[in-house]
């Protein structure tokens, strides 16, 4: 194309004032980073006879191809010819290249896989052996992020890698080896709690260790947890071990260390949102980030902004030297022109930042991968040119997987690779056709970048989570306004700590302020009820959600040109997502006019909510995912909470309380007076606390009422319950009127309580029920004389599939059918909503729903109260 023709491409009268005249991207470096990609992938734990036979093969085919191309003149032969076609023989190179990569990357990694299989280690570990070892730590240390465990929020457990530098076994046999391996530090305490930050005291002196450095532990080993691990053994070592440390960690690593323990000092007075936060974005420090942020976001698709990624670099890159697109010319802006500082200067400047962050972010192979995206982009606004930054990816994919084979199959580094390809290649084209549609240049390009990263990514994470995010492409563009102000800020706190910690501390809370709307946008996005859809997993779902988006990229190329159509899609995604109730009550039937009563879907756990009025209701319990809990008060259209009342404090009934708090007008907290066990009792009082709620102890015989609602606490008692029976006895437990109807609400009541109910002064009104909420998600712990008491017609069990506790029992559920109930359970009917007496709601899409308890049916014979009794389910 002439200067003239690009002049008039432009669309503009005069021309374009800067135009770019580019060729065809240049692909030659690709096939040998893919070729070194994949064989890495498979030679990584091949018999060492396959790796060399296919180094051998490799190498002398392409010794022959390249011996063939050099006698027919190589001089000459890689100009191109009449019509800029090249001639055959520059095919015969490339193969050779690519034959030549893969040799490399197998013998590269037939190396490192045998670095699994050399020495003592796998042996010992095969034998689940006692050992005592020195290590050289090659990671920082992490927490795993804690699980609801039925009862207790299991602590997290200390990770790290390391090498085996010395082994001595039981019998004294001591051997050198460099082997590595994956320690476990256990950390179980009854001192722990819900809280990241509070573990096994001996926990710190483990997670305080830094990257090379050496110490000597004693635990057990045992064999990886799968087959391909990048370790050769497990090394378990209980939590009351304090490490021996017998080597300092390095200089940079002190250094590393220092700078990021400044930015976490910087942190710690911010809200809890920010303070969990900031770290992650700046440097991938996500020590401080609960579970349940964490969940947001990977709902959310949000997860690359924990993580140490090239994004981080090129913000710091771009403040330094200025918007890509005008990196050459003399308006060039960011901070190094207007410091007079020379175009070559400042990339030499920009090589020595990328130097820095890969000092403070660790070189590990995921900072290095970041490091290599980040010199992507630094070539980029030095250059001004795209074509060459796909030969610059491909060079990137080919020296790491060289370097470390095992990120052939990391799935990070896959999707990093996706992500970072579709920005170079998919994003600007659409980009354009989003402006040449009348989108703003701004908006345009985060719109189109956000899209083809997530239509490149989504298949790789479906079959990684067998889910796919409907919010993903919102939240990241949302997100992204507060991404650069957080970085940018996050990392002048970094610098300025070790010197200045009150200047750090204010750049800190500045910072404070993005990342909390980053953290906000997470939340919002994962509760919302139409947040995402499950998705068929594996390798196969990926290629059919892969397909799928082919079609609609090319369904979306017509959209685009018709403006009606682009709100209507955007009306109809709205309201598929946020599912307002109005609209859900009328399409879904959920939630159906009139209901009283709604038991949540909410795994292995339980919460039940109670209609007060309009917008309001009284929550029993809040299961143990927040985010769960949230989603699902938002489907019923719950903004405002006079009471959350927790049964007991076992994890699964009370760790989703943070969800129920979130953005609810909340008026009080009731719980028993039993406080066990007590970690959960502080994760309680600690978040009404951070609430502003005021927590009280619920006392039998109290009577209270909420609109048209009405309940009295019937156990426990006001003395103390015996601790052998333990914290499930202390469930309280609620009889409810309201709309005609009764219901009994059993917390998890054993056994023993259960019959000490039954010879309370309470027993009086237990008798025919309309709605039993069955006890301990329906488990054998049941007794047959308050089932038969209470003759329920309509018995809810909540518990989660596929659970390991077996609930619920066989003999629960005969029993309560035997006695007239119909029965209805979480796990296979999803959420259930209950109707009193008038209220009627037919079958609807996405629901189901029927008469309960038919008075003729009764065994004794009489109505019961609330003959109009409905329910209307809502499928899991």
């Amino acid at each position: 194309m002439t200067r003239a023709a690009v002049h008039l491409a432009s669309g503009h009268r005069l021309g374009a004032s800067h135009p770019r005249q580019e060729g065809p991207a240049d692909l030659r470096l690709v096939p040998p980073a893919l070729a070194a990609w994949g064989s890495a992938a498979l030679m990584l734990d091949a018999p060492p006879r396959w790796a060399i036979a296919t180094v051998a093969v490799a190498v002398l085919t392409a010794g022959v191809l390249l011996v063939r191309w050099t006698a027919r003149g190589a001089g000459g032969g890689g100009q191109p010819q009449a019509g800029g076609r090249r001639p055959r023989r520059w095919g015969r190179f490339t193969v050779a290249a690519v034959l030549l990569c893969a040799a490399g990357a197998a013998a590269s990694a037939a190396l490192h896989g045998a670095d699994l299989r050399r020495g003592p280690v796998p042996s010992l570990a095969s034998e689940y052996a006692q050992v005592k070892a020195e290590l050289k730590v090659t990671s920082d240390p992490r927490l795993t992020r804690p699980r609801v465990a039925s009862a207790h929020t299991m602590p997290p457990t200390v990770l790290l890698d390391a090498e085996v530098l010395r082994v001595t076994e039981r019998d004294g046999t001591s051997t050198e080896t460099r082997t590595p391996v994956l320690v476990v530090v256990r950390t179980d305490s009854q001192e722990a709690g819900p809280d990241r930050d509070s573990v096994h005291p001996a926990a710190p002196a483990w997670t305080a260790l830094l990257p090379s450095t050496r110490v000597r532990v004693e635990g057990r080993l045992a064999p990886p947890l799968s087959g391909g691990d990048q370790v050769a053994a497990v090394l378990r070592v209980d939590g009351e071990r304090v490490p021996r440390t017998v080597g300092a960690p390095t200089g940079a690593q002190r250094i590393a260390g220092r700078l990021r323990g400044g930015l976490r000092e910087a942190t710690d007075g911010l809200p809890a949102d920010a303070r969990a936060l900031l770290p992650g974005l700046v440097v991938g420090d996500t020590s401080r980030v609960p579970a349940e942020l964490d969940q947001a976001f990977r709902a959310t698709d949000l997860t690359h902004l924990l993580a140490v990624s090239g994004a981080n670099l090129t913000i710091v890159l771009v403040l330094l030297i200025g918007p890509p697109g005008i990196a050459q010319r003399a308006e060039r802006r960011g901070l190094a022109p207007k410091l007079g500082i020379p175009l070559r200067t400042t990339a030499v400047l920009g090589g020595a930042l990328t130097l820095g962050f890969v000092i403070v972010c660790r070189p590990d192979p995921s900072v290095l991968r970041a490091a290599a995206c980040g010199l992507i982009a630094l070539l980029a606004l030095v250059t001004g040119r795209r074509r060459s930054l796909i030969p610059a990816l491909a060079t990137a994919v080919l020296v790491l997987v060289l370097y470390d084979p095992w990120l052939a199959r990391s799935h990070g580094f896959l999707l990093s690779v996706l992500a970072t390809g579709a920005l170079l290649t998919l994003a600007p084209r659409w980009g354009e056709a989003l402006r040449g549609r009348g989108v703003p240049a701004r908006w345009a390009d985060a719109l189109a970048a956000a899209a083809a990263a997530q239509a490149v990514c989504a298949p790789v994470v479906a079959v990684l989570a067998a889910r796919v995010s409907l919010v993903a492409v919102p939240c990241n563009l949302l997100a992204e306004l507060a991404v650069a102000p957080a970085t940018v800020l996050g990392f002048a706190a970094l610098a300025v700590a070790p010197v200045a910690m009150p200047a750090a501390e204010v750049l800190a809370w500045v910072a404070g302020w993005p990342a909390e709307w980053i953290a906000g946008i997470a939340r919002t996005g994962a509760a919302l009820p139409g947040n995402g859809v499950d998705w068929s997993g594996g390798w196969r779902g990926g290629l059919g959600l892969a397909g799928v988006t082919v079609v609609l990229v090319l369904v979306g190329r017509r959209i685009v040109r018709h403006p009606w159509l682009i709100v209507a899609c955007a009306a109809l995604f709205f309201l598929v997502v946020v599912q307002p109730a109005p609209v859900t009550r009328v399409i879904a039937g959920w939630p159906p006019p009139g209901w009283r009563l709604a038991m949540c879907d909410v795994g292995q756990g339980d919460a039940t909510v109670l209609a007060a009025g309009d917008g309001a209701g009284v929550v029993v319990d809040a299961g143990p995912d927040p985010l769960a809990a949230d989603r699902c008060l938002r489907s019923l259209g719950i903004s405002r909470v006079p009471l959350v009342l927790l049964t007991h404090f076992h994890a699964d009934h009370v760790a989703g309380l943070p969800g129920v708090l979130r953005g609810r007008e909340v008026g009080e907290i009731q719980t028993t007076g039993f406080r066990e066990p007590p970690e959960q009792a502080d994760f309680v009082r600690e978040q009404a606390a951070a609430a502003e709620v005021p927590v009280v102890t619920a006392v039998a015989g109290e009577r209270r009422r909420a609109g048209p609602l009405e309940w009295q606490v019937l156990w426990p008692p006001a003395g103390p319950v015996p601790r052998p029976e333990g914290p499930n006895d202390a469930s309280v437990t609620l009889l409810v009127r309201t709309g005609g109807l009764t219901a009994l609400l059993l917390g998890d009541l054993e056994p023993p309580a259960q019959r000490a109910l039954l010879r309370s002064p309470a027993a009086a009104s237990l008798g025919s029920v309309d709605v039993l909420k069955v006890a301990h998600h329906g488990s054998a712990q049941q007794d047959p004389e308050l089932l038969r008491r209470a003759a329920p017609r309509l018995a809810l069990i909540s518990c989660g599939a596929d659970n390991s506790y077996g609930h619920p029992s066989p003999l629960t559920l005969a029993a309560l059918r035997a006695g007239g109930a119909q029965v209805l359970r979480s796990d296979t009917d999803g959420a259930v909503a209950v109707m009193g007496e008038g209220a009627r709601a037919g079958s609807r899409e996405g629901g189901s729903s029927g008469a309960v308890g038919d008075p003729r049916g009764d065994p004794r014979g009489e109505p019961r109260v609330g003959s109009g009794l409905e329910v209307v389910t809502r499928p899991p």
